[in-house]
């Protein structure tokens, strides 16, 4: 029976997929159909498939901050900007790489200053830089050289834009190439590009118009695509909305340069007030592809402090609609970090990407006028992890929610990046649990509440929402654990009856929560919500509570506190029928002591009357539910055990611990089966699926990992490579018995057996000095040269290291340097080379799927690397022989001196000894 459950224990859990930090700083650029995001994490740029979630590359940076980047609209190449401040030119790759792309031309120093602004026209041929000093560039991307240099703004460019008309209405195409500028001086400067200025006047250079309106920095600029109307919006709270190609020169015309005054002059023909900063603004595509005379049919966008998208019409200079998520009331901090940076109109799906403070990336429906995908770029510290089911029964675990460093919880669809943000709470959120069914959850936090949620209905076409229904307020201190009832209610009530929180100011509160709806209506949003009775406080340790469980069959509840102690509690409840309400009591049953340190985590087995504790004394204790003794302890974290759960039928335990670390643990063995690691600081957060196939375990690094079940998977892969093995091994053997050398050593080289082929080449050797050898045989063996002098080239590179290990060893030495002899005799130094280059070009091929740019340099090093190994012991063998030379002389010589002075020539082979009888006497 023992064997048996050892043959089903899980073993073998692969990383299936991370999410990690997507974006943490700097801007961001999305291709034209909103399929690839390109996020700055750290120092480097990351390239992301937003539909699928799975990062496709990484380009490799300077060290330095990025300070600006953007696509080409054709999407094949990425221009990064540094702090260097250098130019980075990337080719797009079009299916995932392992390894970073590194630039194709790069520019050492682009600008004196750092870059915050660039733009590419939609030819993809031309880009524009604007710097810290006031300067823009044009730049020529395919030939990499400077077209144009613009000076004179009066400190930071903050906005730029290329002015390439296209009107169709037009019989002889237009040759109008501009470049709309924007700087701190908040003046708006217009550049032809197709004006030549020769060494004597620079007049060029200098702008055909500077727009003078706004009294702050100008953040947006959008033209329309016939070039007549041009707005601009910015941090004065207002958007202007300029004609491009106005007659009039009154007040309101723009400053025209010197020696134009008989060409169009811009001028302001309205402002629009919009009430907030405006980081970001555009014009949206009208319904028709005729372009509009008038700026009566002309729509944009605006998007800033507020952290709102709005659409405005400019004939009645009104919002029409507003993008923005349904949220509370927030504080000061929250609204700080809802503000929109930057924001991306992409006319081809209709959607508009906003960029917010909290590194959140929006992605806006037009023609819905809903949020359909919200990426976060960076979690912070992750705290708490749960499972969420709300379309079951038709799909479980299909959601997770996290618990970070903030006030916010994230719930995210388990087959992407899509995620939602569910605000209510005003302090850090701390512990999650849900209850039975998956659909509610509850979330503990420093504002001393605790708070459920549940999803929106599942008929709705929409991603799933998500919203708060209810609120527990009465503790005094924060709620540092929270859990929910685990078993189902009666048909037609509330899946869960009752909640626990346990929290800092040392009790365990108990919460009716019969009555909470399992659908939130968003309708009712904005109402007061639902506050749930307390039906039990109890004062249960004499430090913070860090943990509560209640048992599966919602009987027993466990509490693990900072005092080292985990007490065990009978839940007494009573549900409300008729005039009665609902009662609810704890009563302590014992207490486990043994820990040497706090006590992190509790948990109860499923099956089995067991639980079990994790500690910061490094160590994971089972305790019996009879009598509350230890009677397992699990030993093998090198930190604080954070979290721990039961899996298998309670015949396994897994752990995550401070020390990044999650663990796989066999119960009745008390032995570790597997280590997990792909974290590098505390792993505060593990949930298991409920079909036991999927771990998550999230860390304090912000990475979030899911862990595939293939125990089996790997199983029937290892019986498999078996059963070769045994076939090869048969064959080999067969080869043997024929003398057929040449195929048993191919087949030791492809089974990469240097023991056989070790054995193989010492059978050889006796073989060739029993019997008479081939005389013109290097080895002694014709098949055996031949086998040498035709090996391919990883199999003569591979069978070299084997050499390379059998010389040190003086017993296999003679093997080693015979069989290196044989090779340089049989075989030339461009083979041996050529042999390397092949294994390094084919180890490159097989990891990344690159081209091996640099693999003739790293098969020279690796031969060389086996040189340098193989030539000390090789000497060291040679002098060896030497040795053994010098001393056979030495015992000839002995042997021939003793041969002349003992016997005197007398003839030694008569078969007798002649004694001198005169001495004896």
């Amino acid at each position: 029976m023992a064997s048996t459950g050892k043959s089903r224990l899980k073993t073998v859990y692969k990383n299936k997929r991370s999410i990690g930090p997507l974006h943490t700083c700097g801007c961001v650029a999305v291709t034209g159909d909103g399929s690839r995001l390109v996020t700055c994490v750290a120092e480097e740029a990351v390239l992301t498939n937003i539909l699928t979630g799975e990062e496709i590359c990484r380009f490799a940076g300077d060290t330095q901050s990025i300070t600006s980047l953007c696509l080409t609209p054709s999407a094949s190449q990425l221009i990064v900007f540094t702090s260097t401040p250098s130019l980075r030119v990337y080719e797009i790759p079009t299916a995932a790489v392992k390894n970073k792309i590194h630039p194709v031309r790069v520019v050492a120093r682009a600008h004196d200053a750092p870059v915050h602004v660039c733009t590419i026209d939609r030819s993809s041929t031309y880009l524009a830089s604007g710097s810290a000093d006031g300067v823009v560039k044009v730049w020529d991307i395919k030939r990499g050289y400077i077209t144009h240099v613009f000076k004179g703004h009066g400190g930071i460019v903050s906005a730029l834009k290329f002015n390439s008309p296209q009107d169709p209405s037009v019989v002889v195409p237009q040759n109008i190439h501009q470049l709309i500028t924007a700087s701190v001086d908040t003046r708006i400067r217009i550049f032809d590009l197709t004006a030549t200025s020769s060494k004597g006047d620079q007049a060029a250079l200098r702008p055909i118009a500077i727009l003078e309106g706004h009294v702050s920095v100008p953040r947006g600029l959008d033209v329309t695509p016939d070039g007549k109307w041009l707005i601009s919006g910015g941090r004065d709270s207002v958007v202007l909305v300029w004609n491009l190609h106005a007659k009039s020169t009154g007040a309101k015309s723009a400053e025209a340069t010197k020696g134009k005054g008989k060409s169009n002059s811009p001028v302001l023909t309205q402002t629009i007030p919009v009430m907030e900063r405006v980081e970001a603004v555009g014009l949206l595509q009208a319904e028709d592809s005729v372009p509009s005379s008038s700026a009566s049919k002309l729509r944009f966008y605006t998007a800033g402090e507020k952290g709102i998208i709005r659409i405005w019409d400019v004939k009645d200079s009104s919002v029409l609609y507003s993008l923005s998520q349904v949220a509370d009331l927030q504080t000061e901090d929250q609204e700080e970090q809802r503000q929109i940076v930057e924001a991306i109109y992409l006319p081809l799906i209709s959607t508009i990407v906003s960029v917010h403070a909290d590194q959140n990336i929006l992605f806006y429906d037009l023609n819905t006028r809903n949020l359909h995908r919200q990426l976060i770029g960076f979690n912070d510290e992750i705290v708490d992890a749960v499972f969420l089911s709300p379309n079951a029964p038709k799909s479980v675990d299909s959601h997770i929610a996290l618990a970070t460093n903030s006030s916010l919880i994230r719930v995210y669809s388990t087959t992407g990046l899509d995620a939602r943000l569910l605000t209510g709470h005003t302090e850090i959120v701390l512990s999650l649990d849900h209850g039975a069914g998956g659909k509610l959850f509850a979330s503990g936090s420093k504002d001393r509440s605790v708070r459920l949620w549940a999803p929106t209905s599942p008929n709705d076409d929409l991603s799933t929402e998500w919203g708060c229904v209810a609120i527990c307020e009465g503790h005094a201190e924060s709620v540092g654990t929270v859990a929910m009832s685990r078993t189902s209610g009666e048909v037609g009530t509330a899946s869960v009856q009752f909640m626990f929180s346990g929290s800092q100011d040392r009790t365990i509160k108990m919460w009716y929560i019969g009555d909470v709806p399992l659908v939130f209506d968003a309708s009712q949003h904005g109402q007061s919500l639902m506050k749930c009775k307390s039906l039990t406080t109890h004062k249960a340790h004499e430090k913070d509570i860090n943990s509560l469980d209640v048992a599966p069959n919602d009987r027993l509840l466990a509490s693990g506190s900072q005092d080292r102690t985990t007490k065990v509690y009978e839940i007494k409840f009573s549900r409300a029928t008729g005039d009665r309400s609902a009662h609810g009591e704890i009563k302590l049953l014992g207490t486990c002591k043994g820990h040497k340190r706090g006590v992190w985590t509790v948990k109860f087995g499923r099956s089995e009357r067991v639980l079990a504790t994790g500690s910061g004394d490094k160590t994971v204790k089972l305790w019996n539910l009879e009598d509350f003794t230890c009677v397992k302890t699990f030993e093998g974290h090198t930190n604080s055990v954070l979290r721990v759960d039961f899996i298998n039928h309670d015949m396994q335990l897994v752990t995550s611990a401070s020390d990044g670390l999650v663990k796989m643990w066999n119960v009745r063995e008390e032995e570790c089966t597997a280590t997990m690691d792909n974290h590098e600081d505390k792993v505060w957060a593990l949930a298991v699926s409920t079909d036991e196939r999927v771990i998550v375990s999230a860390a304090a690094d912000s990475v979030v990992t899911f862990w595939q079940d293939c125990t089996e998977e790997q199983a029937q892969e290892n019986e498999a490579k078996r059963s070769e093995l045994v076939l090869r091994e048969q064959d080999f053997m067969n080869y043997l018995s024929l003398h057929d050398y040449r195929k048993a050593i191919q087949l030791a080289l492809a089974m990469q057996q240097p023991g056989r082929l070790l054995s193989l080449f010492k059978d050889i050797r006796a073989t060739s000095s029993e019997f008479a050898a081939d005389a013109s045989s290097v080895t002694g063996n014709d098949a055996v040269d031949e086998v040498l002098r035709t090996l391919g080239g990883s199999d003569l590179a591979r069978l070299l290291r084997y050499i390379r290990d059998w010389n040190p060893n003086a017993k296999t030495s003679g093997v080693a340097q015979g069989v290196l002899y044989a090779i340089m005799k049989l075989r030339s130094a461009d083979d041996v080379i050529a042999a390397f280059t092949d294994e390094a070009q084919e180890d490159i091929l097989q990891s990344s799927g690159q081209e091996g740019v640099k693999s003739t340099a790293s098969g020279n090093t690796a031969l060389k690397e086996l040189i340098d190994g193989m030539i000390p012991y090789t000497e060291r063998h040679l002098s060896r022989m030497d040795r053994l030379v010098q001393d056979s002389f030495v015992v000839d010589y002995i042997l021939s001196e003793m041969d002349d002075g003992m016997f005197d020539g007398q003839d030694i082979d008569t078969g007798t000894m002649d004694v001198d009888t005169e001495a004896s006497s």
